[in-house]
């Protein structure tokens, strides 16, 4: 049984199947949700392609058997030219007179969409279901121009999700630009993000795009956008609107085309109810939010980024049991990138390449702790040879 959320998320995704086997075709039709339409039929690969450029279909189903083109050569074209379409190969069936006997792990195409939504994007790790809801709706709206607001707690990995977007939409050819307004000062960010002309004010020196402009095609990302100063909000709220600025000092008017990817760390409805954040701009971010998880919350998914980050570090080494326990039970106020750190640090420390439990230092007194003793005993055995 398919949850209603799964449904209303893979509701009409338009599905293009292309083999040269017509009653192959027509099998896997026969097994597709009603939801799913339309569905669209090619007998090859250049038919495929040319009725992919004509539709919105959001799934290509290959058969692997297709007569003119190579079906690995065909899906990698697919997913560069069109980032929004799931591709997925089918093995052709064996035909028993005139019945079509497709393998077991085909038989259900619905849960093999299902799957799709919920794996993994490149550079995300984890598997648990708060992760995979993520998953889901990054690629439901990256084929979009919708703003979207990141919402998660510090370390949660908001950029990351801004880059898949990114990756997945039909700008990713352009440029990504981000901008984090927490890391600017207030009197800087205006000229930051519109640019000014020369002359505007004291040291603008020369004329200087603005980074929403470098972002023309592309997608802009405002990091930590609740930190935006209150006034400068009324300004981003009628680009937005008009997809018009001026660069200050100039009464000159510059069209510019950009998807909104905005992130916080705050909740930014108390921060409407306190009159920190404009209501209207809120709203206008809030077309489709999207929830990272903390850490926590995300069950079986420490121990495969643990893995992960000990893989960049020191491919030799590896987790004692013990040391695997002692992470899963942490809560991770400092989330994803907290555990970067701590796994960064255990390398350094681990005697050898098995890394323990004494190697896995997990809150800021205790590694002052560790490291005062390192010093101390540095002392003590450089004394010994004075």
């Amino acid at each position: 049984m398919i949850s209603p959320i799964i449904n209303e998320l893979t509701a009409n995704p338009g599905v293009l199947i292309a083999s040269p086997n017509p009653a192959f075709r027509r099998q896997v039709i026969d097994t597709l949700p009603t939801t799913w339409r339309p569905v669209l039929e090619a007998q090859g690969g250049a038919d495929a392609l040319g009725k992919l450029e004509a539709s919105d279909c959001r799934m290509l189903l290959l058969d692997r058997q297709l007569l003119d083109l190579d079906v690995e050569e065909l899906a990698g074209l697919v997913r560069l030219r069109y980032p929004g379409v799931d591709v997925q190969t089918l093995e052709t069936p064996r035909i028993k007179g005139s019945a079509v006997d497709i393998p077991e792990r085909h038989s259900n195409i619905n849960q093999l969409a299902i799957d799709t939504q919920l794996s993994p994007l490149d550079g995300m790790i984890g598997n648990s279901e708060r992760m995979g809801s993520a998953y889901r709706a990054i690629r439901k709206v990256a084929p979009r121009d919708t703003p979207v607001l990141v919402m998660g707690e510090t370390g949660t990995g908001k950029e990351l999700v801004a880059q898949a977007i990114h990756r997945l939409s039909r700008r990713c050819e352009k440029a990504m630009v981000v901008i984090n307004c927490a890391a600017i000062p207030e009197s800087l960010l205006e000229s930051e993000l519109f640019g000014y002309v020369r002359g505007a004010f004291t040291g603008a020196a020369q004329t200087r795009q603005g980074r929403i402009q470098a972002a023309n095609g592309g997608t802009l990302f405002l990091d930590e956008i609740g930190e935006m100063p209150f006034e400068l909000q009324a300004k981003l709220l009628r680009f937005l609107e008009t997809g018009e600025l001026q660069r200050l000092g100039s009464s000159e008017t510059w069209r510019v085309d950009v998807r909104l990817v905005a992130a916080t760390n705050r909740n930014l409805r108390e921060s409407v109810q306190m009159q920190r954040f404009r209501a209207d701009l809120f709203y206008r971010l809030c077309v489709f939010p999207i929830v990272l998880p903390p850490l926590r919350d995300r069950n079986g998914d420490i121990s495969q980024l643990a893995t992960h980050f000990l893989s960049t570090f020191d491919r030799d080494c590896y987790f004692t049991p013990a040391a695997i326990k002692k992470l899963d039970a942490h809560d991770w106020p400092g989330n994803v990138r907290e555990l970067k750190h701590v796994i960064e640090r255990a390398t350094i420390l681990a005697n050898d390449k098995a890394i323990t439990v004494e190697d896995v230092v997990l809150d800021a007194e205790a590694v002052m702790n560790y490291a005062t003793d390192l010093s101390v005993r540095g002392v003590n055995h450089a004394g010994t040879f004075n």
